[in-house]
This record gives structure tokens, C-alpha cells and sequence, in this order.
């Protein structure tokens, strides 16, 4: 195998590969970064247990300047391949693979000679034959991750609940994650009718993974689904993922349908309170914040305190509040995740009593976001 290429362009190719590639895997070959040099084009390939991504580099890209002189491929330690790449000299690079799977990487006046391994050896990608494709807008999808998959578990105890439960219908796509002390629920409407086979679970790492692979660049992203695999297609790559097995529950029945009090205010500012309050309740032994609603007042109060070190008092800068008086108290990081992924939009908290879960929506388009928050017993 021998090839040359601008360095800039394999190196952006080479990042996103290599977000599916562990240094701390039990299988050695999967530290490495598998390249096949075919006669028009060069093929990246990634692996570990939850995701594999294969990236290509056309003949045909002006950027890359890619000439492939032999074809063939190679398994390289990715890390060293990755650093050694990334300090070369020159923006063109060349990379030959000689008997015995001694591999040469040059650049200017550089010279690098590093051990590859047999690429037969490294796992075959899934194969997902599947019936249905979604299109996706890129930017809305990566949007819904990135509201969802803070609710996601990190207990591997309930491994179904680590992941984001997709479902379809009437056109639209639901994403739901929760660890069974918050809950996001994200809607989007469909482009066009489509029947997924069943509803989908896909971990939360993976698809983190994947909302990061989604830069402005890319328009659209499809989506397939196979009996235990999911592969996104995008930007000439394709990133497939686990899915995981088990029902999800049923967090429909989590959701209130009425509320006794109502807050509406701009998520940046009660954010800000809730960081300054939190600043002392990370320092005590509980992490609690309370919420005090006066209705008839118009007034809301968020406390914190720590017996070491003191306590913080702040009246609520709020748009308009209605109902009944009430007090609760919660965890603030949960309140700052909510809060963080509404942006800058203005939003309606709605409580039902000082033991149940409490909502936060946009005050715009409340159907189709919500966040939901346990609140803690104090007494």
C-alpha cells in the first residue's frame, strides 16, 4: 500500500474515526485505526464494543490531494499514528506499507517507521439491512441529543435506562431519556411518513459520540435500523451503533397533566440564581436548593445553605406567577442541565405539590419539549 495526501484533510477524517477507537479495550487490535487504499478512494475504520465509524476520502476531493500509488491496508496504533500525524512538518504526508507490515510515514524531512498488524484480522462492520430510512435534518437531530441525553443514566445497574428510546408516530419522532430521578422528552415532526420497525433504544455515549461528528457542514443525517444496530449516514461516513435490548418504561405516566402553581421566567437568569445558590449546596452533605413561591406576592426566593460555610438568600427575577404558595427543594445540577438546554428562550415551570415531580417548557412550542425534576424530601 502506498499513498500520498494533504494532511489537513486526512486529519479531520482521522478525528472523526477515531472518536470509536478505546485505548483501553481488552482486544488489541481495536486500539488500532484500519486503512484500505482501494483504487479511488481511501477507507478509515474504527471500532470498539458500542460503535463503529468508517469515513472515506475520495480520488475526487480537491482538498485532499489524494494519490493512491498501491492499494492495499493496514491496522495502526491509532494513538501513535494520530500523534505522529499531527506534529509532520509538511501539509502532504506519505504513507507505504512495505512486507511484514512495516509501515513509513514521511512528511518533508521527517521520516517515521512504525508496526502495523494484518488488516484481515480486524472485526467486520455490522451489517444493517434495513427496510426503512429516516432523513433527518442534522442540526434539529443533534439539538434533540443534546436535550436528551442529559437525563440519561450513568448506572450500569439499570443498563435500559443508560440509553435514548426513540419512537415514531403520527410523523413525529419522540426521544425520551430518564434516570428515574428526571426526565427529557424531545418531539420532532418527520419530513415525510415513515414506519420504524419497532421503538429503539441507543445509548447515550454513542449518540453523544455521534451530536459531536454534526458539525454546521453537514444538512442532512440518515438513519437505519437493523435488529441490534443503528447506522447514521452522513458527510461520505457512516457511524453505526448497538442498540439496547429490553423495554424501556413507560414514561408517559410520569408526565402531570395539571398543576396547582405556575412560574414563568428567562431560563439565563434563574439559572444564574441557581449557580450562585449552588455554590454553597455543593459545599454541604446534600446538594439542596429550595424554591419558595409566594403567589399572591408575586414573589419567588431561591435558598441554599451549608452548615460550614453559610447560606444564600435571592429573590427570582420572574415574568408572571400564578396558583398556590409552595415550597420545594431539588437538586440544582438537575435544574442547571434543564435549564442549559433551553438556551435563551423564555419558560413556564409548572408544580403539583412539594413531593411530585415539577416541568419546566418553553413558554413557545410547549408540546413538543419538556423537562421533568424529582424533587427532594427534606423532612
Amino acid at each position: 500500500m502506498k499513498f500520498t495526501i494533504a494532511r489537513n484533510t486526512f486529519i479531520k477524517k482521522l478525528n472523526a474515526v477515531q472518536r470509536a477507537i478505546s485505548s483501553k479495550t481488552t482486544i488489541p487490535i481495536l486500539t488500532g485505526l484500519k486503512i484500505k487504499a482501494e483504487a479511488d478512494q481511501l477507507v478509515l475504520t474504527g471500532s470498539n464494543t458500542d460503535i463503529s465509524i468508517e469515513t472515506t476520502i475520495s480520488v475526487n476531493d480537491p482538498d485532499a490531494e489524494l494519490d493512491i500509488e498501491q492499494t492495499g491496508d493496514i491496522v495502526l496504533t491509532a494513538r501513535f499514528f494520530s500523534d505522529i500525524v499531527k506534529k509532520l512538518p509538511d501539509n502532504k504526508m506519505l504513507v507505504e506499507v512495505s512486507d511484514g507490515f512495516q509501515t513509513t510515514i514521511t512528511s518533508g524531512a521527517s521520516e517515521f517507521k512504525i508496526n502495523g498488524l494484518d488488516a484481515n484480522n480486524f472485526p467486520h462492520l455490522p451489517e444493517v439491512d434495513s427496510q426503512t430510512t429516516i432523513t433527518l435534518q442534522a442540526d434539529v437531530f443533534s439539538e434533540m441529543i443534546n436535550e436528551t441525553v442529559i437525563a440519561v443514566s450513568n448506572q450500569e445497574s439499570r443498563p435500559i435506562l443508560t440509553g435514548i428510546h426513540f419512537t415514531i408516530e403520527n410523523n413525529k419522532l419522540t426521544a425520551v431519556a430518564t434516570d428515574s430521578h428526571r426526565l427529557s422528552q424531545r418531539i420532532i415532526n418527520l419530513p415525510e411518513a415513515v414506519k420504524m420497525p419497532e421503538d429503539i433504544i441507543i445509548p447515550g455515549k454513542s449518540l453523544l459520540e455521534l451530536s459531536r461528528m454534526l458539525d454546521e457542514e453537514i444538512d442532512t443525517i440518515t438513519l437505519q435500523i437493523s435488529e441490534n444496530q443503528a447506522l447514521f449516514t452522513f458527510d461520505e461516513t457512516l457511524f453505526y451503533t448497538r442498540l439496547l435490548e429490553g423495554l424501556y418504561p413507560d414514561t408517559s405516566r410520569l408526565i402531570p397533566k395539571e398543576s396547582t402553581t405556575a412560574m414563568e421566567f428567562e431560563a439565563p437568569e434563574l439559572l444564574a440564581s441557581i449557580e450562585r445558590a449552588s455554590l454553597l449546596s455543593h459545599a454541604g452533605r446534600n446538594n439542596v436548593v429550595k424554591l419558595t413561591i409566594n403567589a399572591a406576592a408575586k414573589k419567588a426566593i431561591i435558598t441554599g445553605d451549608s452548615p460550614e460555610v453559610g447560606n444564600v438568600e435571592e429573590v427570582v427575577v420572574t415574568k408572571d406567577i400564578q396558583g398556590e404558595d409552595l415550597e420545594i427543594s431539588f437538586n440544582p445540577d438537575y435544574l442547571k442541565d434543564a435549564l442549559r438546554s433551553f438556551g435563551h428562550t423564555a419558560i413556564k415551570m409548572e408544580f403539583t405539590s412539594p413531593l411530585r415531580p415539577f416541568t419546566l417548557v418553553p413558554t413557545e412550542d410547549q408540546e413538543n419539549f419538556i423537562q421533568l425534576i424529582t424533587p427532594v424530601r427534606t423532612f
